[in-house]
């Protein structure tokens, strides 16, 4: 790999970082920024291009492990926490539920997805639509939450949001915003949707992302392995700068900032590709 290359990998991976953990499509920015500008596909090709682009998110993966370690380790046995609640716990099961509806439909489109929704396009169209249920959810989600914190989400709580997050396959849509969206709607504080976006997106994207290679590896020449190394380290020190800087804006200012930025975002691209 050549120096601007790797320097093209730098940037996403800068750009998949500090864009993971808001409701605004980290795939969406990526797939924006390398169309309109740094075209990887010309050099790594289609589907390693695209396999890139779901690769790259486990460096923001890690941060979420390296920052919520010891929920994550909980889950597994292998660290105690202090419920909340003397009756319950959040717990693995949780998670399986939640993530099972997008992993069933994931596994069911990803050629689909992978050869018709990669593209700026699809992109504009679905900021658009994430944006307008991000906005619903702040509007008509109720005003004071009756799930504060992972030990009080049910099961049929964790499954209805895993729903919502079936539109998250979408590139563009946004799994954060889509289930944050859907635990708001459903009773949860932002920062508690929040919490378990994240962490249900551990097992999502590591799966998503060991099947993605496993599909394209003939498309991948080890000549692209240095790519994939710079985009992967890079999206993990932007994303240990970005999360918990998210996680206390998210609290604060809700979900309207996103969806507005999504907006505009939409508008100017539409601007520049249909004009």
């Amino acid at each position: 790999m050549e120096l601007l290359e790797l320097l093209k990998a730098l940037i996403l991976g800068f750009v998949e970082g500090m864009t993971e953990f808001a409701p605004v499509s980290s795939t969406g920015h990526m797939i924006i920024v390398d169309d309109m500008w740094l075209k990887t596909e010309e050099f790594l090709g289609m589907y390693s291009a695209n396999t890139f682009k779901i690769v790259v998110q486990m460096g923001s993966i890690l941060a979420v492990v390296v920052v919520m370690w010891k929920r994550l380790f909980s889950l597994v046995g292998l660290y105690k926490i202090e419920s909340e609640q003397s009756s319950k716990q959040f717990n693995l099961l949780h998670v399986i539920v939640g993530m099972l509806p997008a992993v069933i439909l994931g596994f069911a489109f990803k050629d689909f997805i992978d050869d018709h929704l990669f593209g700026v396009e699809t992109v504009i169209y679905s900021l658009v639509a994430g944006s307008i249920l991000m906005i619903f959810a702040d509007k008509f989600g109720p005003k004071k939450p009756s799930v504060v914190s992972l030990d009080q989400i049910t099961y049929a709580k964790a499954f209805k949001v895993g729903l919502v997050q079936c539109l998250s396959l979408w590139p563009g849509f946004s799994r954060s915003g889509a289930t944050i969206s859907g635990g708001v709607l459903f009773g949860m504080s932002h920062k508690t949707a929040a919490d378990f976006t994240f962490i249900m997106a551990v097992p999502i994207m590591a799966g998503a992302s060991l099947v993605s290679v496993m599909k394209n590896w003939e498309h991948i020449n080890m000549d692209h392995i240095s790519f994939y190394v710079v985009g992967f380290i890079s999206a993990f020190v932007f994303a240990l700068i970005s999360i918990k800087f998210f996680l206390k804006l998210i609290s604060r200012v809700k979900l309207m900032p996103f969806a507005i930025y999504r907006l505009v975002l939409a508008a100017v691209l539409a601007i520049i590709i249909f004009l």
